[in-house]
């Protein structure tokens, strides 16, 4: 920079010239240079990389500050609100974000599959010795339900980076586009998931001999499917994950209205469609060199416990390495082993990475 400067100045006294003028221009350039080099990704084909810590998260008083507005509207009670906002400090707080912020590079992007604009992140230690593992997570719900938003990854993502992992994922394609719906709850979406494998030796720092994936709720389906289709991934893991979609509609039958209006020729071909999309139906074709954490809450009313019950049978039955750890009493998001689940991902992408 100072060799630039002494140019322009030297270039100056010689032809006469504004230095301001060259200065600008310098500047330019500079500028730019610095925004590629802020990029986690270094691939032209990812667009639009920008800072997660960036208006109303650039500080912890900031979000806490928009969160309370927003739920002053719907919390009429001062007391409501104020418990409300304690609960807020103690799922988050201030320490956190800041240890958050000053450890961890976290990007959102855009990137491209089969025509479609999808809308991806990435979160990556800001020091580390040596190459890092990567691993690939898998979002729950459908269309623009469930996608990861700040507080999430706050809360789910975050930690895990923080342990010394790098972290890629994809909010899938849009709900819907021209009329078209275009999450398929496990159809040609899996190719989101599989697309963010190209990106991954555009990461510097990023170990690409070691990645896994993991997924949670619907997240856990979709990690089953892509990992059916490529053969470079180390271990898994789910959370909550769905194992068997037909037996799941005896216990959730609200389920089949999102089945029917994602997943396409549903009511034509209703069970070929769900036995696709659930890894009980071809567990025998499973890797035994890919092992396979099963994380879930007893007490779940979203995803039977008996996904992973059975699931862990069949994984038994077939030679298939895998641990099966149960919460009892937890929900869905296993909000009261939260720590306790994140330690055993930790652990187990840590052992067989």
């Amino acid at each position: 920079m100072t060799s630039a400067y002494v140019s322009v100045k030297n270039f100056n006294h010689r032809h006469g010239v504004h230095v301001n003028k060259y200065l600008l221009v310098f500047t330019l350039v500079f500028s730019s240079f610095a925004m590629q080099a802020s990029d986690l990704i270094n691939d032209e084909r990812i667009k639009e990389q920008k800072n997660c810590f960036r208006n109303i998260f650039k500080d912890y008083a900031s979000w806490r500050d928009f969160i309370e507005k927003k739920r002053q509207v719907r919390v009429k009670s001062e007391i409501k609100l104020q418990e409300s906002m304690l609960m807020f400090d103690s799922m988050f707080g201030e320490d956190k974000f800041k240890q958050y912020q000053n450890n961890l590079s976290c990007r959102t992007f855009k990137y491209l599959v089969d025509g479609n604009t999808v809308n991806g992140y990435v979160i990556k230690p800001k020091l580390s010795k040596g190459k890092l593992p990567i691993l690939i997570y898998n979002r729950g719900g459908n269309g623009s339900y469930g996608t990861v938003v700040f507080g999430s990854m706050m809360r789910n993502l975050f930690p895990i980076a923080n342990e010394g992992f790098v972290i890629i994922g994809s909010q899938y394609r849009r709900s819907r586009s021209k009329g078209i719906l275009l999450d398929e709850f496990g159809g040609k979406d899996v190719n989101d998931v599989i697309a963010l494998l190209e990106y991954i030796p555009k990461i510097e720092g990023a170990d690409q001999q070691r990645i896994g994936m993991y997924g949670a709720s619907r997240g856990g389906m979709q990690t089953h499917l892509a990992v059916k289709k490529v053969k470079n991934i180390k271990a898994i893991a789910t959370i909550a994950g769905n194992s068997d979609l037909l037996k799941g509609l005896t216990y959730r039958p609200e389920m089949e209205r999102v089945f029917k209006r994602r997943i396409p020729d549903y009511e034509k071909n209703k069970v070929a469609e769900l036995e696709k999309r659930s890894v009980l139906n071809w567990v025998d074709r499973l890797s035994p060199n890919v092992p396979i954490l099963l994380l879930h809450g007893t007490n779940d009313k979203r995803v039977s416990v008996n996904h992973s019950i059975d699931l862990a049978a069949a994984l038994s039955k077939n030679n298939i390495p895998h641990k099966l750890v149960l919460y009892s009493e937890d929900n869905h998001g296993l909000v009261q082993n939260k720590e306790k689940a994140n330690k055993e991902l930790v652990s187990w992408f840590r052992e067989y990475l």
